[in-house]
């Protein structure tokens, strides 16, 4: 049987964060990854914030600087604000950290999936190849999303999510500012237009409960947009997922596991941004593995703690704007200026709403 210090489930950037931060720290690190090619599909609108840019240096990381972004109100207003960021290729940004990972020492498997794990004995069984393979882990960091399989293992209860779906699409004209559509068209979420050089991402997120049909609202959008002479009607490319919109888990360890990014709730609940949050809890509990193995018994403890003082604010305003919001969609006050100004982080009133 194969044995690991840390065993990292999931090679996101908080899976590849954490897998070099552990590495790095001496640790003898496996992450491992269901997918056979790191980063691929992407699941993402692809925007980071500026703090972020370190990690985005290169091409082709880095695809074009973001200076704002106009937000559309169902009345058609559109309000202008200071949003700078970076468009990146997030298969390249994840490839990037992984690779960081393995200069570091982790060993990376690909094409491999949990199907198994006894947290009393510390064994994960991994799918590889067409084999079963038993790995002994002294701590486990479950970096595999918002349907996280190590969470259904240890009979922990699914996180509440909306669901996306993206087109890339040509752009017409050059654009340097994100575009949000806030609208009763979209309940439980919002549509999007991120530009990426010559393409740009459109898509939309909403919740499922209220409207279960993504298709024909983004059709309907895609459309206008190629009207309006913005977009043209070619799509490059398709892709759609999940975000966890309820907050962080109750709890982001169970003994020597611990949670980060998605699969933490780490993710914003209005905006749907996760990559930072990824990226900051991954090296976190990278760190934190490092001294729980090396005799630290309140490590990851405090790795929560210091989750729940860096996020939790931010993520607890976001949560009760989306509960504030539930009821009112397809009801006459979701189509209201006034009501999505209090749901959305650019406005004042977002703000003012939950002091």
């Amino acid at each position: 049987m194969k044995s690991v210090d840390l065993l990292v489930v999931g090679l996101g950037p908080g899976g590849g964060s954490a897998a070099g931060k552990a590495a790095a720290g001496g640790l003898d690190v496996l992450a491992v990854d269901r997918r056979q090619v790191i980063g691929e599909p992407v699941q993402c609108a692809e925007f980071i914030p500026n703090p972020m840019g370190a990690y985005a240096r290169t091409h082709p990381v880095r695809l074009q600087s973001i200076t704002g972004m106009q937000s559309i109100l169902p009345s058609g207003a559109a309000h202008a604000s200071d949003f700078p960021g970076l468009m990146i290729d997030r298969a390249e940004f994840d490839r990037a950290i992984a690779r960081a990972a393995e200069d570091h020492g982790a060993e990376l498997w690909t094409g491999s999936r949990l199907t198994a794990l006894d947290p009393a004995e510390r064994i994960a069984t991994i799918r590889r190849n067409g084999q079963e393979k038993p790995i002994r882990y002294r701590a486990l960091v479950a970096a595999d999303g918002p349907h996280s399989t190590v969470a259904t293992r240890l009979g922990l209860a699914p996180l509440a999510t909306v669901i996306t779906r993206q087109y890339t699409v040509p752009l017409r004209q050059p654009l340097g500012d994100t575009i949000i559509w806030l609208s009763d068209d979209y309940p439980g979420g919002y549509a999007w237009l991120f530009p990426r050089g010559d393409v740009a991402n459109l898509g939309l997120g909403l919740d499922p409960q209220l409207q279960p049909d993504l298709k024909g609202p983004l059709e309907q959008l895609h459309q206008r947009l190629i009207e309006q002479g913005q977009v043209g009607p070619g799509i490059v490319r398709r892709t759609g997922g999940a975000i966890p919109v309820g907050g962080p888990r109750a709890r982001m360890h169970s003994g020597c596991i611990v949670f980060v990014g998605d699969a933490a709730g780490l993710t914003h609940p209005i905006t749907g941004a996760g990559i930072a949050a990824a990226v900051v809890s991954g090296e976190y509990a990278g760190t934190a593995a490092v001294a729980f193995l090396n005799g630290d018994a309140r490590a990851f403890e405090e790795y929560e703690e210091d989750m729940r003082d860096q996020f939790g604010p931010a993520l607890a305003r976001a949560v009760e704007r989306r509960q504030a919001l539930q009821p009112l969609w397809h009801t006459p006050a979701a189509r209201q200026d006034a009501t999505q100004r209090r749901g959305w982080i650019a406005f004042d009133e977002y703000f003012e709403a939950a002091a």
